[in-house]
C-alpha cells in the first residue's frame, strides 16, 4: 500500500493500465487498492475517465534511508502508521531500547495533545515526532524543558523561512496567532534521580486548510510559504536543532535560555487570561522566571504560574488592539 501511495504522491494522473502493469495486477484489483487507500489512510483519490487516478494533493513522503543516514544525533525509526509516537517510545523503552532514540510516523491514529486533547494526524501531511531521552537530576532538568524544545522548533522554522513564528507559553508555536506547532512532554522516573522523558512534537506542514475540523485557529508551513514543504529536510534540521538546544539545557540549565525565549514570546506585555479549571486569572504577561514559570502582573503584583493543567488565552482587549494594529 505504501508503494502505491509513493507512486501517486506526485499528484499527477496515472492510468489504471500503468498502475496494473507496475504492480502486476488487474485494473479491478488496482481499483480495490485505491478504495482501501482512501478508507485506511484518509487520502482523497481523484478518478477521471481517460486520465486515470491521482491524489488530490501531492505528498512529501518520509524517506527512511535518507533520514537514517542524515540524522546522526540518535537512532530514528520511521513508521507508516502508529497510534501515537509518544506511546510507542514508552513501549520501546519497556522492550529494552536505550535512550536517546526517536520515532516519526506518516500518520497517527490516536495522536495526543496537551490536557488529553486529540492531535489531528492525517497521513503524509505533517511532522509527528517523538524523542526519548534520559535526564539526570530529575525535576531540576525538567525546569523549562518544554520551553527549550520550543526554541529548538522555532530555530528550525525560521531557518526554512517562517519569519513570523513566535512562542506561546508553555508549549505552542504560533504564526500570526495561529497554531503551527504543539509540544507534549511525558515522563516516568524518580524526581530525585533519573527521568525518562518523551518529547513529542507535532508540526502542521502540508495540511490542507479545509481538511479537518479543528477547534482553534491554526496554520501550516505550506499555507505560510505557498509551496509543498519537504518534510525530510524539515526533520533533519529539527534533529540538529534539538541536539543543540538540549545540550545547552542539560549543561547550563534553562536559565541560560530565558532571555532568548522572552525575545520570541508572542504575548510579551499583552493582557492574557489564564485558565485553571473553572478559575480565570487576568493579567499582563511580563515574561517567565528562570524555571520557565509564567510571570503575570495581577493587580500590581507579580504572580508565578507553572505549566501543569493551565491554558493561556489572549484577553479580548489584546485581541482588539492587535486587530487595529
Amino acid at each position: 500500500m505504501i508503494t502505491l501511495i509513493t507512486l501517486l504522491s506526485d499528484g499527477k494522473f496515472h492510468s489504471g493500465e500503468e498502475l496494473g502493469k507496475h504492480f502486476k495486477i488487474s485494473r479491478a484489483a488496482i481499483w480495490k487498492q485505491l478504495k482501501k487507500l482512501q478508507n485506511d489512510f484518509g487520502l482523497t483519490v481523484d478518478s477521471v475517465r481517460g486520465k486515470g487516478y491521482r491524489l488530490n494533493t501531492p505528498l512529501s513522503l518520509l524517506e527512511i534511508q535518507r533520514l537514517s543516514k542524515e540524522i546522526t544525533q540518535w537512532p530514528i525509526t520511521v513508521l507508516p502508521s502508529i497510534n501515537s509516537t509518544n506511546t510507542e517510545c514508552f513501549y520501546l523503552l519497556q522492550l529494552g531500547a536505550r535512550p536517546p532514540f526517536a520515532i516519526t510516523s506518516e500518520q497517527q491514529t490516536a495522536g495526543k495533545g496537551r490536557r488529553g486533547r486529540e492531535w489531528a494526524s492525517p497521513f503524509g501531511r505533517n511532522i509527528y515526532y517523538s524523542l526519548m531521552v534520559t535526564l539526570k537530576n530529575g525535576s531540576q532538568q525538567l525546569e523549562g524543558l518544554s520551553l527549550t524544545i520550543g526554541l529548538a522548533v522555532l530555530k528550525t522554522l525560521k531557518k526554512i523561512g517562517i519569519n513570523d513564528v513566535g512562542l506561546k507559553w508553555p508549549n505552542d508555536l504560533l504564526v500570526n496567532n495561529k497554531k503551527v506547532c504543539g509540544i507534549l512532554i511525558e515522563l516516568q522516573g524518580d524526581p530525585a534521580d533519573l527521568y525518562n522523558v518523551v518529547i513529542g512534537i507535532g508540526i502542521n506542514v502540508n495540511m490542507p486548510s479545509l481538511s479537518l475540523n479543528i477547534d482553534q485557529p491554526w496554520t501550516s508551513l505550506q499555507q505560510e510559504l505557498g509551496q509543498l514543504i519537504d518534510r525530510n529536510n524539515l526533520l533533519i534540521e529539527l534533529n540538529h536543532s534539538l541536539a543543540h538546544y538540549l545540550d545547552i539545557h542539560t549543561q547550563q540549565g534553562f536559565e541560560y535560555l530565558k532571555n532568548e525565549w522572552e525575545e520570541n514570546n508572542v504575548w510579551q506585555n499583552k493582557t492574557v487570561n489564564l485558565l485553571q479549571g473553572n478559575q480565570v486569572t487576568t493579567g499582563v504577561m511580563t515574561g517567565i522566571d528562570k524555571t520557565g514559570a509564567l510571570k503575570l502582573l495581577v493587580n500590581n503584583e507579580i504572580q508565578h504560574f507553572n505549566a501543569g493543567e493551565v491554558s493561556l488565552r489572549l484577553a479580548p482587549s489584546s485581541v482588539n488592539n492587535e486587530n487595529l494594529s
